[in-house]
C-alpha cells in the first residue's frame, strides 16, 4: 500500500537499510500470508524486504499434520528448524529456497518432515523482518559457563526464543513477565519452569542477553546458537516513530470477558498458559481470529489447523475472550501473550489500494473471488435481481461468519459448517455453496471490497451499555460518516451519524426517511480521533447488545464524505481525486424522503451509461443512464438525475471513493 510520506521521525534501520526515507510501519516488518501449495517452484509476494534487512519466515501446513518449519536469513535459505521438535538444524533444497526482496521463494516443499509446499494444502507463513524495537536474530556458540549475548533490538527483550542449530535441544523462551529465573519450552505443553542458570538469574538489556553454566541447554560448550528476539512496548514506528507494534504481557483467565488491553488492535497473538500444561496457540486475524471462528495452530504440535467457535477477538484497543479454553483463559490460570499490531497503520493514497468494485455472476457452488487484489476487511455485496433472494448484505473479517443485510432491520444471520463465507484468502472472500443467499445461480452481484485503513474506514465491534458512552475505534481521524446495526438482536434500524448534522441528528440506512432531530441519539460529545459516542438507544446502543460500527471519512486522494445542494440541471461535485474521478458513490436526500443510491464503475458510471441500486430495498437495479458520471477531481450530474440525486433544492449527503 502506497505511504504518506509526510515529515516525521526517521527511524534508523540497521540492517541494511540505512537511514529511512519514510516512516516504519508494521505492514512493512510483519506479515501473515496464506497460500495453496503448489508442489513446484512459487514466489510468497508478502513486500517484506528478507534479502536487505534480514528476518524470519515460519511456515505451517494447515490442511495437515505436518512440522512448523522455521526459516530464517542468519542461517540461510533451505536451512530449517521445527519448532514441534528438538531436532537440530537441517537443510533441505526444496523447501525455502531464497528470501527476495518482496518476500520469499519456495522450492517443491514437500520433503517429509518439512513440508511448505504441498500441492493443494493449504499453508500460513508468518513473516518477521529485523527491525530495531520489532525483531532481531542473534548467532552463537555456548561456552558452558556464563556469557553476554550482544544485540540489536534496540530495546528491552520481551520475549527470547533459543534453539541449539548444530545439535538437538529444546527451544527455551524467556518472557519478560516471568522474570529471569523461569523459562519456557516452545516444543513442550510445560508449565514454565524455574531456573538460576538458563537465564542467568539476568535479566536481559536494550544491548544484551545472558545465558547461563554449566551443562545449560542454552549455552553448551562448541554447540551454535540462534536467537530470536522480540521487543515489546518499544516504541519506533508510525508517521512520529513513537507508536508500538508489539506487545508482551501477561493476564489471569477470567473465563468469557476475559479482557486484555494493549492500546491498539492486534492481528496476531500467541498466547501460553504459565501456571499449569497447556498448548502454544497462534490465532491470526487471517485465519478467522473473529467474533465468530477461531483457527487455532500449536508451535509445539504438527498438528493440522483446528477450527472452533470464537476465543480471542480482537478489539479496538486489545482483545477479548467470547469464549474461553484452558489453553487461552481459564478461570484463575496464568498466562502471557505476545502480540502484534494490525496494520496498515499507512495513510493510504490511492483509492485502488484500499477499495475496488466486481461484477459476479452466482454459481451455488463454492467460489473463491480473486477480483480484490488485497486482503479484504468488509464484503458489500449487493444482488440485482430485486428479489429477497438476491439482498444487499455487509460482512466483515471482524465479525466473522455472519451476514447483515442493508435492507432489513434483522439480527445478523450466522452461516452453517457447510455453507459459509470466510476471509481466509489474501485476495477476495470465501463463497461457499450459497451462503446468505449471496451466490445464488443465475444471479447478477455487484461485489465491492474494502480494506480497513487510518483516514479511510474502519470496523468495530463492540457491546451496548444502555446509557451513554464512547466506543474506541482505530481510524486515525474524526469520523464524518458511522453505520451501526445490532448483531445480536432483530427488528431494529440501521442508525447513521452525519457529521453535516452532528450528534442529535439521525437517519436510517434501510429507510429512505429524512435526517431527523433526535436529541443524544449519538451521546453527549461529538466523535473524536479515537472514539464516538453513542446515547441509550438500542440500535446503537442497547444494554447487552453485540453491535458493529462502520465508520468512514474523508482521505485525500482516496475518499470524499461531504455534502451538496441539488440544482435540477446539472453540476460536479469536487472531491480532490484524480483524472478518472469517483469509482464508487452513496448517495442519500437528507431534508425529507430520498432513498440511498448507490453508483460504481463496475457496474458503470459513465456519462453514457450509469445504472444504480437503492440499498434501502430489494428491487432490480435500475440501468440505462441516470445522470451520474466519475469525471476528473470526482462525479458530475446531468439533467437526467433531476428527479433522484440531484432534484433542485433538496439537501444531500455524499460518501465517494476514488
Amino acid at each position: 500500500m502506497p505511504l504518506q510520506q509526510t515529515s516525521g521521525n526517521v527511524t534508523q534501520d540497521a540492517y541494511g537499510g540505512g537511514a529511512a526515507s519514510v516512516p516504519t510501519y508494521v505492514e512493512n516488518v510483519f506479515s501473515t500470508w496464506l497460500y495453496t501449495g503448489t508442489g513446484a517452484t512459487q514466489s510468497i509476494t508478502n513486500n517484506i524486504g528478507l534479502s536487505t534487512s534480514g528476518g524470519l519466515v515460519w511456515i505451517k501446513d494447515r490442511t495437515n499434520a505436518y512440522n512448523n518449519n522455521l526459516f530464517d536469513t542468519t542461517q540461510g535459505a533451505t536451512k530449517l528448524a521445527h519448532s514441534n521438535t528438538t531436532d537440530a538444524t537441517v537443510t533441505d533444497a526444496n523447501s525455502l529456497t531464497a528470501f527476495n526482496t518482496t518476500g520469499f521463494t519456495l522450492g517443491s516443499g514437500n520433503t517429509s518432515g518439512s513440508q511448505v509446499n504441498t500441492s493443494s494444502d493449504n499453508f500460513v507463513s508468518w513473516t518477521f523482518r529485523k527491525q530495531p524495537k520489532f525483531f532481531d536474530i542473534v548467532t552463537y556458540t555456548g561456552n558452558d559457563t556464563g556469557q553476554n549475548i550482544s544485540h540489536n533490538l534496540g530495546s528491552v527483550p520481551g520475549f527470547i526464543i533459543i534453539k541449539s542449530t548444530s545439535a538437538a535441544g529444546a527451544w527455551y523462551a524467556y518472557h519478560s513477565s516471568l522474570g529471569n529465573t523461569k523459562f519456557l519450552v516452545l516444543n513442550s505443553t510445560n508449565a514454565a519452569g524455574t531456573s538460576t542458570a538458563v537465564w542467568n538469574s539476568t535479566s536481559p538489556t536494550s544491548t544484551q542477553f545472558t545465558v547461563g553454566g554449566p551443562s545449560v541447554s542454552t549455552n553448551l560448550n562448541g554447540v551454535t546458537y540462534v536467537a530470536y528476539l522480540f521487543a515489546s512496548n518499544a516504541g519506533g514506528f508510525g508517521l512520529t516513530g513513537t507508536q508500538d507494534i508489539i506487545s508482551c504481557g501477561s493476564y489471569t483467565g477470567a473465563g468469557v470477558g476475559t479482557t486484555v488491553t494493549l492500546g491498539w488492535e492486534p492481528q496476531y497473538v500467541l498466547i501460553k498458559r504459565t501456571d499449569s500444561t497447556g498448548n502454544w496457540v497462534a490465532l491470526d486475524i487471517m485465519r478467522q481470529m473473529n467474533q465468530t471462528q477461531s483457527e487455532w495452530l500449536y508451535p509445539n504440535s504438527g498438528g493440522a489447523a483446528s477450527v472452533a467457535g470464537a476465543t480471542a477477538c480482537p478489539t479496538a484497543t486489545g482483545f477479548t475472550f467470547i469464549g474461553s479454553t484452558a489453553d487461552q483463559s481459564a478461570s484463575g490460570a496464568t498466562y502471557i501473550y505476545i502480540a502484534i499490531r494490525r496494520g496498515p497503520m499507512a495513510t493510504p493514497t490511492t483509492g485502488t489500494s484500499v477499495f475496488t468494485p466486481a461484477l459476479r455472476t452466482g454459481t451455488n457452488g463454492n467460489v473463491t473471488t480473486t477480483t480484490a487484489g488485497f486482503p479484504v476487511d468488509l464484503f458489500f455485496t449487493l444482488g440485482k435481481n430485486g428479489s429477497s433472494n438476491y439482498p444487499q448484505s455487509f460482512d466483515d473479517r471482524l465479525r466473522g461468519i455472519t451476514t447483515l443485510y442493508a435492507y432489513s432491520t434483522q439480527a445478523e444471520t450466522t452461516s452453517s459448517s457447510t455453507d459459509f463465507l470466510n476471509f481466509a484468502t489474501e485476495s477476495g472472500v470465501n463463497l461457499t455453496y450459497n451462503v446468505a443467499d449471496l451466490n445464488n445461480s443465475p444471479g447478477s452481484y455487484t461485489d465491492n471490497y474494502f480494506v480497513r485503513a487510518p483516514s479511510f474506514f474502519d470496523v468495530v465491534c463492540y457491546t451496548g451499555t444502555g446509557s451513554a458512552t464512547t466506543v474506541a475505534h482505530n481510524l486515525g481521524v474524526v469520523p464524518q460518516l458511522i453505520f451501526t446495526k445490532p448483531r445480536s438482536v432483530g427488528t431494529y434500524n440501521w442508525f447513521v451519524y452525519s457529521s453535516t448534522f452532528g450528534i442529535n441528528y439521525n437517519a436510517n440506512l434501510n429507510l429512505n426517511a429524512a435526517f431527523a432531530n433526535v436529541a443524544g441519539v449519538w451521546g453527549t460529545s461529538n466523535p473524536t480521533t479515537t472514539n464516538f459516542g453513542v446515547g441509550s438507544g438500542i440500535s446503537n446502543n442497547g444494554s447487552g447488545v453485540s453491535l458493529v460500527a462502520y465508520l468512514f471519512a474523508t482521505c485525500p486522494g482516496v475518499s470524499y464524505v461531504g455534502s451538496y445542494t441539488g440544482n435540477g440541471t446539472g453540476q460536479s461535485i469536487a472531491c480532490g481525486f484524480g483524472s478518472s474521478g469517483a469509482r464508487f458513490i452513496l448517495i442519500k436526500r437528507t431534508d425529507s424522503t430520498g432513498n440511498w443510491y448507490y453508483f460504481n464503475s463496475a457496474d458503470g458510471l459513465t456519462s453514457s451509461s450509469s445504472p444504480y441500486i437503492v440499498v434501502n430495498t430489494q428491487v432490480a437495479y435500475t440501468t440505462g443512464n441516470n445522470g451520474v458520471y466519475a469525471s476528473s477531481g470526482g462525479f458530475t450530474f446531468g439533467s437526467t438525475a433531476s428527479t433522484t440525486t440531484n432534484i433542485n433544492s433538496a439537501s444531500y449527503i455524499f460518501l465517494a471513493i476514488a
